[in-house]
């Protein structure tokens, strides 16, 4: 017995020694990151998003400092929706409230102007962004010669940076009115991976001038995330730079600000809103536009109805895909856990199929 002490005394003082190394480098690791760690439900901020890509591009900018809520359920088509009482409540109890903004949630004047909370900021990510003119009803005159004379990104996309370039980047924050109306602009800004970034940041200013003393979290969390979303558009300009053709014709006109950004041509069946049921006269346009550029694919979407595509593609012996304006999740897209990064790469697989046939 007596021979073991001495090996069973070292090996006590060396588990001793590890364990006191182990709580050392927990120790350091929690200095380096004291705002995740330290941050009790009390204390965090409390954020409520209007809908998905609001939702996600906060609640990855905040991490665990912030309580993030999305208002929009899933599956719910975001153009129409409007807040219950219960919403409303929330959006009063809650610290910040981010929405997209360009004229999406036409509820938000209302709601906000409306607001006893002295202490709630709104934020509107696309502030500050450069928007693309649209209106409700498209210019379907797709009878250009497609040689890519007239492929500005989509009907209006060329006015993006002349008619929008001299007024006040926020001009348009209480043109819209509180039924369903777009007003001037085209709101589906998330679509770029390029101004996601813009959306990513402006949401990381917000937060860390709303919690200062987690300010280098915010832009730390802020900072991974923007490297994901470049490399995502790195990736969207390296595959769709070679494609054979440069326009493709979706469900409704969600895509200008992708379209735009890499040099494509949307041609929507209907306008900005998906739920807007395009004319006879709309509908023979599209027709005679794929059948003239031999499309073989019209995109539809996850949220609404497919009928019209299908009718369309039917009529011109196309195929239909998902095109998904990512404006809220599936049951589906939920029990496969997709996220925003997930569901762009397959759009972007997508576009690239449509783009080569």
């Amino acid at each position: 017995m007596n021979k073991r002490t001495p090996f069973l005394s070292a090996l006590i003082v060396s588990s001793m020694i590890l364990v006191l190394a182990g709580c050392g480098s927990a120790a350091k690791k929690d200095s380096a990151e004291p705002a995740a760690a330290t941050v009790t439900g009390k204390d965090k901020l409390k954020i409520e998003t209007s809908f998905y890509p609001m939702y996600e591009f906060t609640r990855q900018v905040a991490g665990d400092l912030a309580d993030v809520h999305l208002l929009v359920p899933a599956g719910t088509e975001p153009h129409d929706w409007e807040p219950t009482p219960k919403d409303m409540a929330a959006i009063e109890q809650a610290d910040i409230l981010v929405y997209n903004g360009a004229g999406l949630e036409s509820w938000v004047d209302q709601v906000v102007s409306g607001s006893d909370s002295k202490g709630m900021t709104a934020v509107e990510a696309s502030k500050g962004l450069e928007l693309i003119p649209g209106t409700e009803e498209e210019d379907h005159d797709h009878d250009h010669d497609h040689d890519h004379d007239a492929a500005d990104g989509d009907a209006h996309a060329a006015e993006a940076e002349t008619g929008h370039e001299e007024e006040p980047a926020h001009e348009h924050e209480h043109e819209h009115e509180h039924e369903h109306d777009h007003g001037a602009f085209d709101p589906h800004v998330w679509l770029s991976p390029k101004l996601a970034i813009g959306e990513v940041r402006t949401i990381e200013a917000a937060l860390s001038a709303k919690a200062p003393e987690h300010k280098a979290q915010f832009e730390k969390n802020a900072a991974a995330y923007i490297a994901k979303l470049q490399q995502l558009d790195e990736q969207y300009t390296k595959e769709l730079s070679g494609t054979k053709r440069k326009d493709f014709v979706t469900q409704h006109a969600a895509f200008g600000y992708l379209a735009h950004t890499y040099g494509l041509t949307q041609v929507p069946i209907a306008g900005l809103s998906p739920e807007q049921e395009p004319s006879a006269q709309a509908m023979a346009e599209v027709v005679k536009f794929a059948k003239a550029h031999q499309v073989k694919t019209i995109f539809f979407e996850t949220l609404v109805s497919s009928s019209v595509a299908d009718t369309i593609a039917k009529e011109v012996g196309a195929k239909s895909a998902v095109l998904n304006p990512i404006e809220g999740l599936t049951a589906e897209d939920e029990a496969n856990n997709l996220d925003y990064l997930q569901i762009m790469q397959a759009n972007l697989t997508a576009l690239v199929k449509a783009l080569n046939e």
